[in-house]
């Protein structure tokens, strides 16, 4: 059985692992003692880990389980967006010093929000992962290293009527929890490499349609959908790949 590494066993990387579980061990990195006791007592090899945005006096050391391992799943964030260059820089290092060098198969959960906020549809070729500093980052030493840009984390818990959201008017770049495991495994069945994919549904309702039809509210205005719409036909087209929630309105379902 294939051996899997999840570093940044948050609410997504949780959901990956519970999909996983079944056709690989997992091992995974979380920032408690308690977590980490827990997923121990729950079968997983877990082991307590940060990786800070500046430079530490010690280097972070390699994770002894790195080396069993054949595939890694990154969800910690690695934008600029969360922090500046050289913040980031330094949380990369730190990273990069955990895992050493690892050759396996490899994920990068990246966001959606390399785009611009602009009123266009957007493919990858519109900002290429040389524009973006943490893709690049991470790309340059680990070029096997396979990017996802996830939209919006939607399913279980995660509904847009629970936010306080604007712009209702706009379309959502949602992804369902369940399609990010299903393309990940897909992608590691394939042993795709040094991929760069927009992960969202394809279909692209406005806000106040997600939280009317949550809501149980009838929909009947028709109007403009306005905002930047994030493509992953790229995603379809080179892997076949068949969405279990093309529609964000029937996530709840």
């Amino acid at each position: 059985m294939k051996k899997i590494g999840i570093i940044g066993y948050g609410w997504l990387g949780e959901r990956i692992a519970s999909s996983l579980s079944g056709k690989y061990t997992i091992s995974a990195t979380t920032t408690t003692e308690n977590k980490a006791e827990d997923l121990n007592n729950k079968g997983m090899n877990a082991v307590v880990a940060s990786f800070p945005d500046y430079q530490l006096t010690e280097p972070v050391p390699q994770w002894e389980e790195v080396k069993n391992i054949d595939i890694l799943i990154i969800t910690i964030p690695v934008s600029e967006k969360s922090c500046c260059v050289s913040s980031l820089y330094n949380r990369i290092q730190n990273l990069s010093a955990f895992i050493g060098d690892f050759t396996g198969q490899m994920f990068l959960m990246s966001s959606t929000g390399v785009y611009p906020d602009l009123p266009k549809e957007f493919t990858e070729e519109d900002v290429p992962f040389e524009n973006v500093s943490g893709e690049r980052m991470l790309r340059n030493k680990y070029p096997q290293l396979s990017i996802l840009r996830l939209g919006g984390l939607m399913g279980d818990n995660r509904l847009l009527k629970n936010y306080n959201v604007g712009n209702l008017d706009h379309a959502v770049n949602h992804i369902h929890y369940a399609d990010i495991s299903a393309i990940i495994t897909q992608m590691i069945e394939n042993k795709a490499e040094a991929k760069l994919y927009n992960v969202t549904a394809p279909i692209h309702p406005a806000k106040s349609q997600v939280i009317n039809v949550q809501k149980n509210i009838p929909d009947e205005e028709v109007f403009e959908i306005k905002g930047k719409k994030v493509l992953s036909s790229k995603l379809i087209s080179e892997l076949d790949y068949v969405f279990q929630y093309p529609d964000p309105r029937t996530f709840h379902l």
